[in-house]
Formats: C-alpha cells, structure tokens, sequence
C-alpha cells in the first residue's frame, strides 16, 4: 500500500498527466510499471495472508475461548455475522468516501487514506497480541494431507479387515486435535489403507514412519477436505454464472437517468452502494431478529444450519437475476420508444433507480451464501485446516471469475450470427437473455447443491467427558453424541 501511495504522489513514479486536447499521453517508463506491478504483487501476497488467517483466528478466539471457560464467549456464528458486517461497511467507506477523495483531491490522498488504515489496523492487531488465545503450531497440513495419500498408495493392495485395528496414537495427534479427535469413516476408504500397520512402519523408538504410516485423525482429515470440495464446487459455479452481472448493471446504469439532482448525478459505480446496505441490513437483522425467531421452531441455537442458510441465498441469487433480466426488456423497449436503439451514450427518459432491486436483491443473497458457506467450512474443516478451509472460500471467486470471463466469451461467440447478446452498445443487445441464462445455470447449480447435501457426511469427532469417550457429530448445527463406553445414548 506505500508503494501504490508513493507511485501516485511522486511524480517520478508515473508518467504525467495528459494534456487536454493531447492526441497522444507520454507512456509510463518500464521502471514505473515494475513499481506498480510490484505493488500489486505484494497486495495479493498479503491478501492471501490476511484472508483466509483473519477469519479462521477469530473464530477460534471464541471456539476456544468457550473451551477455556472464559467469559464473554460469544456464538461463533454471531462472528462470521459480525466479519462480513465489517467487510461490507469497509466496502461501503470505499465506493463513498475513498472514491470521493480519489476524484476530488487526487489518487496520491485516495491510495494514501487506507494505506494509513492499514497502518492504523496492523498497530491494533499487534496491540491485542496479550489477549489472544493462541495455539501452538501443529505442522503443515499440505504435508500431512500428502502423507497420507503416498502412504495409502503404498499399501494399496493391503486390505482392510477391522477398522477397529487401524493405527491409532492420541499423543501423535495430542497438538492437532485439541476439541477431539476424528472417528473414523466408512466413505473414502481407499484412503484406510495408510492407517494399516505393516512391517517396517514403526520405527524401533515407537515412532510411525510417517509417509509409510498415518492415525485414523490423519486420515479423516484427509477425507474431510475431499468432502468439502463439491460443496465448495457450487459457489464456483455461482461466481461463474454472475461474476459479469454486475459489470453489465454498470454499463445500463450509463444509459439511464441518474440525475437525483439537477446539479448532481449518482456516478453507475456508486450502484454498488445499495448491495452493500441490503447485506449490512440483511446481517444486522438476521442476528438480531431472524434467529431468534427460527430458533423458537427448529430448536437450533443459529436458528438454521450452515447449508440452510446457503441454500437460501442461492434462491435469494436466482430472484436477483430473474429481476435483472426484467427490468433489462423493459429498459431496451424504452430504448425502442424514444429512437434511442443507436445512441448508446444518450440519457433513457428511464430511471437508474430502476436497477436498485436487483442490486438490493444480490446484497440479501450474499448475506445468506457468504456467512452461511464460511460457517459450514470452519466447522467441517478439521481443526489444524480451518485456515485453509477459508482461503477454499476465497479460491472458488478466483477460479469462478476466471470460468466466467470463459462464459462471457462463449456467448459472444456463439451469437454472433443470431444477434450479439452482449455488443457494445446494449440498446441493440439481449442482454436480458444472458440474465435468463445465468438464472438457468442457478438453477442447475441448486439441484446440484441440494443433491452434495444430500449425500454430505458431517465429520464425527471423538472427545473427553470425565471418563467417558463421547462420539460427536458436528456440523450443520446437530450435535448427535452417543457414549462409546457403554450406557444410554446421549
């Protein structure tokens, strides 16, 4: 953030600006272009830090606050609630004020506001270093995943008798699975076949080879995250489907009247503005209103599970679209009336407010999707993953905004002899029926998330009461305990 502050300051660092009626502008040297690329090359390195660590750390303030019994520990949900609030209301300041101190002061100023934001964000996460809850590392788990991949590749002849017999070690797995262990599965068996004992697995101080020999939580963990990636598949294809949709808003938004003034007009960006108050709103009255309504039916301290919560807000991302392509027929048909079809840069006698539902519409979704995916992937991650679980929830945008840019290439290519759905000038498109298509393609995506929760296996977890060994199915907000040690189900 220095950096990008100090090439929009310095005049050294950026070529100078345009002359007003200059046929040509002076382009940037190459050392300035490395300055820039530079730049960003560190943002997306500390992006990919801060991300995935930022929410999985203080969903464990309060996971293991809880376990140690301190007070004030509140609901983990109610964090992933309060996260994407803060998200939301940093996204908000930025299409506002920042934007604001860009245009009118200059980008020096605008990059330089939240470079001291950052400054201002990394003195108070350092300041609160003495009271964090801090677990020790545990070991890469990309090494440990592949451990146990080369180790059941090993002995993929041997067979599995009795998964009661599979290896075991509490203190190997003591740092990794402090809330308890993982039981094991009957899904994924290929995968057993690391946790069988074989000759010359076990070094003569007691000590598993570990690319020959992995416990049963080793193991599971391993499944895990394969049973998380088909769910983690549906919000690809949900970005893929409408990661345009918002760049296509912005172009309609151009055309039509944006006047609320007659001497201010709302900039088509500022669009954004009304996605992020629904999701702020949506946020602020699901935790405080809607939960503890649902909870008087379901029972649920949360109200609804993680993947209810999803599977709404792909519903909710459907109704957005569906809109969306109204309100585009009913655009182009004013287009028509008023022999505006060829002049795309002239004003519609249409308002831009008319965009404002399925702006609304997709800010409501996202308070449902996003909370409720990032809930079901900290709890169904295992315990050392819960970070890379979350930059999962990262990595579906990236990977869905590239298959999206593919979607869009498609459908120029595929009609252009039938008629450009998507040219350049939208008045002569049909762009409604781009919209129809992405609400098609939501459609397929739900019944295929309905069909991957259908068949999901929730990740059982072993722990300790007293003396007692309770078996412990988490996730989905059910906790099914059943005593392993003989008595009554609990």
């Amino acid at each position: 953030m220095v950096c990008l502050t100090l090439s929009a300051a310095l005049p050294s660092l950026h070529p100078p600006p345009c002359a007003k009626h200059a046929a040509d502008c002076r382009r940037a040297s190459s050392y300035q272009i490395a300055v820039l690329y530079l730049s960003l090359l560190c943002t997306s390195i500390g992006t990919g830090g801060t991300r995935p660590c930022t929410v999985a750390f203080g969903a464990d303030q309060l996971e293991l606050s809880a376990a140690h019994g301190r007070r004030g520990a509140r609901p983990k949900w109610s964090f992933f609630n309060l996260y994407f609030f803060a998200v939301e209301l940093a996204k908000l300041t930025a299409v506002t004020a920042v934007v604001y101190i860009q245009e009118n002061v200059g980008w020096g100023w605008g990059l330089g506001v939240p470079t001291i934001a950052m400054l201002a964000a990394v003195i108070a996460f350092i300041s609160g270093y003495s009271l964090y809850v801090r677990m020790p590392p545990g070991g890469s788990p990309m090494v440990r995943l592949a451990q146990v991949a080369v180790a059941a590749f090993k002995k993929r002849k041997a067979a599995v008798s009795d998964p009661s017999l599979l290896y075991q070690d509490k203190k190997l797995d003591a740092g990794i699975s402090t809330a308890g262990r993982l039981l094991h599965t009957d899904q994924l068996k290929f995968f057993d076949k690391a946790a069988i004992v074989t000759d010359g697995d076990v070094l003569p101080s007691g000590q598993p080879r570990p690319w020959r020999l992995s416990t049963v939580h080793r193991v599971e963990e391993l499944k895990s995250i394969i049973r998380i990636l088909p769910i983690c598949a549906a919000g690809i294809i949900l970005v893929t489907s409408s990661s345009h949709n918002h760049s296509f808003a912005i172009q309609q938004a151009r055309t039509m009247d944006r006047a609320i003034t007659p001497r201010f007009k709302i900039p088509p960006a500022s669009m954004f503005i009304f996605t992020n108050l629904a999701m702020l709103l949506t946020l602020a009255l699901y935790d405080r209103v809607l939960v503890r309504v649902l909870r008087r039916f379901t029972g649920r301290p949360s109200g609804i599970t993680h993947l209810q919560r999803t599977g709404v807000g792909l519903a909710i991302a459907m109704l957005s679209n569906a809109v969306a392509a109204v309100v585009e027929r009913r655009r182009r048909s004013v287009a028509a009336a008023s022999g505006l079809l060829d002049a795309p840069k002239g004003t519609l006698p249409m308002s831009v407010f008319w965009l404002v539902p399925q702006f609304a519409i997709h800010g409501v979704a996202n308070a449902f999707m996003d909370v409720g995916r990032m809930e079901f992937l900290y709890d169904q991650a295992p315990e050392s993953m819960r970070s890379m679980a979350a930059a999962l929830y990262w990595l579906t945008f990236s990977i869905g905004s590239y298959l999206g840019t593919l979607l869009v290439t498609i459908v120029h290519a595929k009609t252009q002899r039938s008629g450009q759905w998507l040219p350049d000038n939208l008045n002569r498109g049909k762009l409604d029926n781009y919209y129809w298509l992405v609400v098609a393609l939501e459609v397929v995506n739900l019944v295929y998330f309905f069909i991957c929760v259908k068949y999901y296996t929730f990740k059982p977890l072993e722990t300790v009461g007293g003396e007692e060994e309770v078996e412990l199915y988490h996730g989905n907000g059910t906790d099914a305990a059943a005593k392993k040690q003989g008595g009554s189900f609990k």
